[in-house]
């Protein structure tokens, strides 16, 4: 059964692609659509808050559908958003366009993570999930990076074109080669699902994923704008700092899937931990080409790692309703991705690029103070599901 997992994992490198493509892309669009840069980090602000606003309610009331047509309608969704996106003439086009796929994700990588969950069994999600999450980490590795030299040689709109066009190739492949037999089990309805937002920890454990990704997103968002601005690269060598920055996240991947199922919280100290020191000392070694790369691999291996642990860790703490717990992830995380393009642009235009990491560790600081907290509480009883 692992033909299913690597299928969706290939779907999943498309879907991340598409919502994190636009970091690298973020000063060329800003330059061709005439708007400043942090107007243009609105537009990730808008797919991340779509994505919480409507993640979890999606979530739960697709949780019942056949996942094979259901996951190539969204790669099918995921071909037209990026169309629009590559003609868009405006602002408000491109918004548009951002927009629909942000509707779709919190579905597909909900589900998926839970199919991946379903073929292996709960006491190996974190390695499941990582098989999944290697989409993500391909996405950071090749999709952001490539699309943005694909940007620097012939624009773009270019980039969102041929990631059109991979969208469709990917449902077509999901159409030939994904069974048809793939169903969770065990349905629980819409209602009972909202169950689960009665405990206390479990509210405490998506604020964590909100604080976690406000952190590193008050940061990543801007980090192609850092490395042209203050280190002074061209776009082709933010592409492949961009690229160096996705590959060492492989160690992240792999590193976090297997801490997440010894200690979901404990993985998340440890992991936040790392980012801080990767964040900090980012701008102070810009112009040093050794302490850059450490900064950079700190930074990439500890974001990816932590991808993965957040998406588990919510998932393992509510085992009777992993889809909706895992669109809770997805919902808090890209709140936080949000909140952290609108606190970055803040920053850079308060006390300019060098300010970034240190208003994203202070996040980063106070989610590892969330963690210790959420240790110290009782262990959350099971909740009953029709």
């Amino acid at each position: 059964m692992l033909l299913p997992i690597l299928l969706l994992s290939a779907a999943g490198f498309t879907v991340l692609t598409t919502e994190f493509i636009i970091v690298g892309l973020l000063p060329a669009i800003a330059r061709d659509l005439e708007v400043t840069i942090p107007q243009a980090g609105l537009l990730v602000t808008l797919f991340a808050f779509t994505v919480a606003a409507f993640g979890p309610f999606l979530t739960a009331y697709f949780a019942r559908f056949e996942r094979r047509k259901l996951f190539i309608s969204v790669l099918i969704m995921f071909g037209v958003a990026n169309t629009v996106a590559a003609l868009a003439p405006n602002i408000w086009v491109m918004a548009a366009a951002r927009l629909i796929p942000a509707l779709g994700l919190p579905v597909f990588w909900a589900l998926a993570s839970e199919t991946a969950v379903d073929i292996v069994g709960p006491d190996h999600a974190g390695r499941a999930i990582s098989k999944i999450g290697f989409g993500i980490v391909c996405a950071m590795v090749f999709g952001i990076p490539v699309g943005t030299l694909i940007s620097d040689a012939f624009g773009w709109r270019s980039a969102f074109g041929i990631l059109a066009v991979i969208a469709f190739a990917k449902a077509l492949l999901l159409f030939i080669y994904l069974p048809k037999t793939i169903l969770h089990q065990q349905q629980a309805s819409f209602r009972s699902q909202f169950k689960i937002l009665r405990s206390p920890l479990m509210i405490g454990h998506v604020l964590l994923s909100i604080l976690v990704f406000t952190g590193m997103f008050t940061a990543y968002t801007y980090l192609a704008d850092i490395l042209e601005r203050l280190a002074g690269f061209n776009g082709t060598v933010v592409g492949w700092c961009l690229m160096g920055f996705g590959a060492v996240g492989l160690i992240g991947n792999w590193w976090g899937g297997r801490a997440v199922d010894r200690h979901p919280l404990i993985a998340s100290m440890m992991f936040c931990a790392f980012l801080i020191a990767g964040l900090i000392a980012l701008v102070p070694n810009i112009q040093s080409p050794m302490g850059l790369a450490a900064a950079m691999g700190i930074w990439g291996i500890t974001q990816a790692a932590l991808f993965l642990v957040s998406h588990v860790r919510l998932m393992k703490a509510a085992p009777e309703a992993p889809a909706f717990a895992a669109s809770l992830n997805i919902a808090g995380a890209n709140l936080g991705i949000g909140l952290g393009a609108m606190v970055g642009g803040r920053v850079i235009n308060a006390f300019g690029l060098g300010g970034l990491g240190f208003a994203a560790a202070a996040f980063i600081l106070a989610s590892i103070l969330l963690a210790m907290a959420l240790m110290t509480m009782a262990p959350r009883e099971p909740v009953t599901v029709q």
